[in-house]
């Protein structure tokens, strides 16, 4: 599959949260009312377009995000979190997912930012391995979902 890999514009921010709402909201049950935060509006976002619409979007917080999903501010500048990563059905495992991680972390990177981390869902944690992402701490739940912390110095 053919995608532009990008910063998202203000006026895909509706179709990004359309996405995610379908992956994470009725895909995997988690609560509306968690899949939205006020991060989002600080967040660096990136979006996957095929020639027709878009396929997968994720986001790059300034800060590291506690397991209760709190921003904790002291470690601004010092770590990045990787958050929000959704790709369509249709687009799974044709490396959308790959370039999306990949423009977040070089966001990162272009910020100055010495490492990023993530909360990657236990199911996913071999693909942010192979990304150069090492996973830290106990497995926890987020959202109804095992959860487990990866992080990757840049």
């Amino acid at each position: 599959m053919t995608v532009q890999v990008r910063l998202a514009r203000a006026e895909e921010m509706p179709a990004v949260y359309a996405l995610r709402y379908e992956v994470f909201v009725v895909g995997q049950d988690v609560p509306v009312d968690l899949e939205r935060d006020e991060l989002d509006a600080a967040a660096d976002h990136v979006v996957a377009l095929d020639p027709e619409r878009l396929v997968g979007t994720g986001r790059l917080v300034d800060g590291r995000i506690d397991e209760e999903g709190r921003l904790e501010t002291a470690t601004a500048g010092a770590v990045g979190t990787v958050g929000r990563m959704a790709v369509c059905a249709q687009a799974r495992g044709t490396g959308v997912g790959r370039s999306l991680l990949e423009a977040l972390v070089d966001r990162a990177r272009a910020r100055g930012l010495p490492a990023v981390e993530l909360h990657a869902q236990v199911h996913a944690r071999a693909f942010y391995e192979r990304a150069g992402f090492q996973p830290f701490g106990d497995v926890y739940l987020e959202a109804g979902i095992e959860h487990v912390g990866m992080r990757r110095e840049l």
